[in-house]
């Protein structure tokens, strides 16, 4: 179980490294080799005349003890693909389930009369044996969600295993059936009841209901126990933890302008052994992905980072960081024995230096003067200065006004507003004639700074408004007491900066080109030429990733997780999922 409260677990640092060096290749051929098993299961079970070689053994054994290994077989076979992805993660559970499911396996082959797989499975379970200490891996979070996706998995799959034992066997079929007909006897055979489809051969008849009944057996039995045993909760920030990670901020927000953001509920947070350092993240499709640097005092982070360490190797996780300084980079690098990669920059403001005079500010000042001239009006306040109904509609026109029909973020969003404690936070909004047009908001950077978090408009309304609004929020920006502005994170910025200058390499060109043709559908190129016009300072940011191998699994995870990839999701009535934030009670 992870909990979203982990202090260090004791084991010794060499233990993170020996594990880090074990041999990779393992998990993943015996997961392969696991699945080619299941699938072998799969398809020797649905197709009786296949592959009989070596012993014939119909004659001696009675049809339903023949048909009832058969059905055995397909069982595991199902249970073989399904274990096959937890063991490419090394997880203890898969291995010990697939162990005992291979000497099955081996015996259930042998009265099948597939004798050259008997062997092949022995030989998988002896190297399994083996090598039994590469997986060590312990189960990941879990919620009865799962119990419902795997149900619904199973039952789609074993309509699928019925409807293909009828077209493998159709020749042996009384008539020609239709997709109508064989669809509702596979759906009856399910739950014990006879549907319209007929075979020749008694035998086969008897075998395809043992078939169907045993896998709608094994449907309800899978997602029964998935169902009732305890569930664990996903993790989260709770309300103890959020009030440490804050009294850190207190003391060492100022070094982080990605900080605050560590607050999201949907992170979880593990500690160093002193409580003076923590690491926030959050687990994506095997990955552990941390954000931005660790809070607290810097002599206290080598702490938090290897008790980070240890909980992803304890669950062969995928140790990442997306976002963090230089200064973090050197320390996870140092202490982890990590890679880091320039990810792009930065664009951070002096408040007191900004000025829209000189050459250099003169679109910038075009575009504010002429949003000015049509009318707009520019309110800077922080949260702590809006009654409850109005941050309500704040953020339900912000939502209406979102490119997407997801909530975009992780390392550089808050997603939520309204909530106890986060009452310094600001809100720059533009208004014509009284009627809200674009919308930007801040969270807290330290005591005297601010971190852009969304910018929403109107796109019916006038070009600019975003300009408009950091112009005025950087104007109002001693009268919050603020001296310095984060903006938006430009990536690869320097690569984009570099490609078109004159006498600009043709490797340069290429990789500024690949990133242009990309800006299509992330936002690259204009995230760049947006802060750019601002003349800030570019603050390098890094990714820390264990080997390039990893490196293409780590950028899905983190796309996942900033919501540009979303998996489609169903929704079941009477059944609601934990809100993945609060809303203002209006």
């Amino acid at each position: 179980m992870v909990e979203s409260k982990r202090e260090t677990s004791g084991r010794p640092e060499s233990d993170v490294h020996e594990r880090r060096r074990q041999r990779r290749w393992v998990p993943a051929l015996a997961g392969w080799l696991t699945f080619l098993v299941g699938l072998h299961d799969v398809l020797g079970a649905l197709m009786p005349e296949w592959h009989r070689r070596m012993v014939r053994v119909d004659e001696f054994v009675p049809g339903s003890v023949n048909n009832a290994a058969r059905t055995a077989t397909l069982i595991a076979g199902l249970l073989f693909l399904l274990l096959s992805h937890g063991l490419r993660r090394r997880k203890r559970r898969a291995w010990r389930a697939v162990v005992v499911l291979l000497a099955f396996t081996v015996f259930s082959h042998i009265v099948k009369d597939f004798a050259i797989s008997a062997l092949v499975a022995a030989g998988v379970l002896a190297a399994l044996i083996y090598f039994r200490d590469e997986f060590y891996a312990t189960g990941d979070p879990r919620t009865r969600w799962r119990a419902l996706w795997v149900g619904l998995f199973l039952a789609a799959f074993s309509v699928a295993i019925g409807l293909l034992f009828i077209t493998l066997n159709a020749h042996d079929l009384q008539q020609h059936y239709s997709f109508a007909d064989r669809l509702e006897h596979v759906t009856a055979g399910l739950v014990g009841a006879t549907g319209p489809v007929t075979f020749v051969s008694d035998r086969k008849n008897d075998l395809f209901s043992l078939i169907l009944g045993s896998l709608g057996l094994f449907t309800g039995l899978v997602t029964a126990f998935l169902f009732l045993r305890p569930a664990e909760p996903a993790p989260s920030l709770s309300a103890e933890d959020e009030k440490r990670v804050r009294e850190l901020l207190d003391r060492h927000g100022a070094r982080d302008s990605l900080g605050y953001f560590s607050l999201r509920r949907d992170k979880s947070v593990i500690w160093s052994p002193t409580g003076k350092a923590c690491v926030t993240y959050r687990v994506v499709s095997g990955v552990m992905l941390a954000g931005g640097d660790p809070i607290g005092d810097p002599e206290a982070w080598p702490g938090a980072i290897q008790a980070f360490l240890e909980e992803a190797a304890a669950h062969a996780w995928v140790p990442a960081v997306m976002g963090c300084s230089e200064l973090g980079a050197e320390i996870w690098c140092r202490e982890s024995g990590l890679s880091a990669l320039e990810l792009g920059d930065e664009a951070i403001v002096d408040a007191a230096e900004f000025s829209l005079d000189g050459r250099t500010m003169r679109n910038v000042r075009q575009m504010v003067n002429r949003v000015s001239r049509q009318g707009y009006v520019a309110e800077i306040r922080r949260e702590k200065d809006y009654a409850p109904e109005e941050l309500a509609a704040l953020w339900e026109r912000a939502g209406a006004w979102r490119g997407t029909d997801n909530e975009r973020g992780f390392s550089m969003a808050l997603g939520r507003v309204g909530e106890p404690g986060d009452e310094e936070c600001v809100f720059a909004t533009a208004t014509k004639d009284g009627e809200l047009h674009a919308i930007i908001h801040f969270v807290p950077w330290g005591t005297d700074g601010l971190s852009l978090d969304l910018m929403r408009r109107d796109r019916s309304a006038q070009p600019g408004l975003n300009d408009f609004l950091i112009v005025e929020a950087l104007k109002a920006a001693p009268d919050l007491g603020v001296k310095r502005v984060s903006l938006n994170f430009a990536v690869f910025r320097a690569a984009l900066a570099r490609g078109e200058r004159i006498g600009a390499g043709p490797v340069m060109k290429a990789w500024r080109g690949l990133l242009v043709f990309l800006s299509r559908w992330f936002q690259i190129e204009s995230l760049y030429k947006f802060n750019a016009k601002f003349q800030p300072v570019w603050q390098p940011r890094f990714f820390v990733y264990p080997s390039l191998n990893d490196a293409p699994r780590i950028a899905l995870a983190a796309l996942e997780a900033e919501a540009f990839i979303v998996w489609p999701r169903l929704r079941f009535p009477g059944l609601k999922r934990p809100p993945r934030r609060a809303l203002p009670a209006p």
